[in-house]
């Protein structure tokens, strides 16, 4: 009866051993592919930047848009880097935005762009896609009309 169960131990550690070695084959065969799309980027105090970042849905308070602007780390990897080199066309007029102590600023909103009726089972939604001040047309978002009416009569 030991001998069985210095067997069952043995081929365990055998199986254990042919686990790890598939995992580790599996993982320098990934590290492999990684390293083909790999680059040495290297920065200096001064280089300008591109910084990707994922946009945040925005934050309704009071009844008005607000963005949160707390939750940006202020340190980044450097894969999310890339190189800036100078063009004229990216020069964009900078708009001086009032941030709050809550690290929170009103959006404005500038103009109407579409209507659209959301129509549900038992009830339509009159929607307008709004552009906001400081963003791009690509930029809008659909409001609901009613909110819009009573927060920014100025716009209808």
């Amino acid at each position: 009866m030991h001998v069985l169960g210095h067997e069952l131990v043995s081929d365990a550690d055998d199986k254990v051993r042919l686990i790890r070695d598939r995992l580790k084959a599996t993982s320098d065969r990934q590290k492999s592919y990684a390293d083909l799309k790999r680059r040495e980027i290297e920065f200096s105090v001064g280089d300008f930047i591109f910084l990707k970042v994922s946009s945040w849905k925005k934050v309704l308070r009071f009844g008005r848009k607000v963005l949160k602007l707390d939750r940006i780390h202020d340190v980044y990897h450097v894969s999310i880097l890339r190189r800036y080199r100078s063009n004229p066309t990216h020069i964009v007029p900078v708009e001086e935005i009032e941030v709050r102590l809550d690290l929170t600023f009103e959006e404005e909103p500038v103009q109407i762009l579409e209507r659209y009726v959301k129509v549900l089972r038992s009830k339509s939604i009159p929607l307008v896609k709004v552009l906001w001040r400081i963003h791009s047309f690509e930029e809008a978002t659909w409001e609901p009309e009613d909110a819009m009416r009573q927060q920014y009569p100025y716009l209808f």
